[in-house]
């Protein structure tokens, strides 16, 4: 396919690049920072004239011969101020809201119908300063942002689901990334354990970004149309010690819907191994 990834120069959207570009996908990154040359366009994603130019294949010219292609088969959209505390929450809403928007407004009228985009784990209530409902916590309740970063999210969630009910060729899939770490993070994890309220905030969840980038790649490749929303996390904790001793002690009064197993990660991955083939094979553990 030629994909479109907005964002492809950040710390997840880096991996998602090379991981597709390694499946023998042509892929551009569309981003405001990033190595100039083939493979690369610096776009505004704020902008939506910039948006439209780069995904209609509007070109000043001065591009290698078949660097950018003309026509895009789909798009990945992964651009956003990616947490919240970064920036004000005025800013992190007008320039994620704004962006997406753009983004999926220019691939519908480009005729991309293959979109797949990074929602977030925070919609389902982090940092669970309000106990979840239940654990492990998984798509089937109703989202619960506590934040305007998160509020963002289910609002681009919303954002889809009228599109693609809009427009019933369309396909739209939200991933709903948990904390996206590489190897070089993993030397924290030892610190963790001390405090088990540390990491409540998600669960003690996370996702090696290698893991996050096949998951875009399986949801590319889902033979589907309209909107759907997964939990991508890796397949334990972030914790050595077990689960059901961290959750007695931090959130003794939830109900626990199955086994927790020692270690298996409380952000549910049932849905997204069970409809798209999603298989998480990297741990910090290893």
């Amino acid at each position: 396919m030629r994909i479109a990834v907005t964002g492809g120069s950040g710390k997840l959207g880096s991996t998602v690049v090379a991981v597709l570009r390694d499946a023998g996908h042509h892929v551009t990154n569309l981003d405001a920072v990033g190595q100039r040359g083939p493979g690369f366009l610096k776009v505004n994603i704020t902008d939506y004239g910039e948006v439209v130019d780069a995904l209609f294949g509007v070109r000043d010219g001065s591009e290698a011969p078949g660097a950018v292609p003309d026509k895009y088969d789909a798009l990945v959209h992964l651009a956003a101020i990616p947490a919240p505390g970064i920036m004000s929450d005025v800013a992190t809403f007008h320039n994620n809201i704004l962006a997406t928007f753009n983004v999926f407004e220019a691939a519908r009228r480009a005729g991309i119908r293959n979109i797949v985009y990074a929602s977030s784990e925070t919609v389902l209530g982090l940092p669970f300063d309000v106990p979840p409902p239940y654990i492990p916590v998984d798509e089937e309740y109703p989202a619960r942002p506590e934040s305007v970063y998160s509020l963002v999210k289910h609002l681009e969630e919303q954002m889809a689901i009228e599109l693609t009910r809009w427009d019933p060729q369309l396909k739209i899939i939200g991933l709903r990334f948990s904390n996206v770490m590489n190897q070089e993070d993993y030397a924290e994890f030892a610190s963790f354990d001390a405090d088990a309220t540390l990491r409540k905030w998600n669960l003690w969840g996370y996702i090696d970004g290698r893991d996050g980038a096949q998951a875009v790649l399986k949801a590319l490749e889902l033979d589907k149309t309209g909107f759907d929303r997964f939990i991508i996390a890796a397949a334990d904790t972030v914790m050595s010690r077990s689960n059901d001793e961290l959750v007695a002690e931090v959130f003794p009064n939830v109900t626990i819907t199955r086994e927790l197993g020692e270690h298996d990660t409380m952000l549910s991955i049932d849905k997204a191994r069970r409809v798209l083939g999603f298989d998480p094979q990297h741990s910090w553990r290893d």
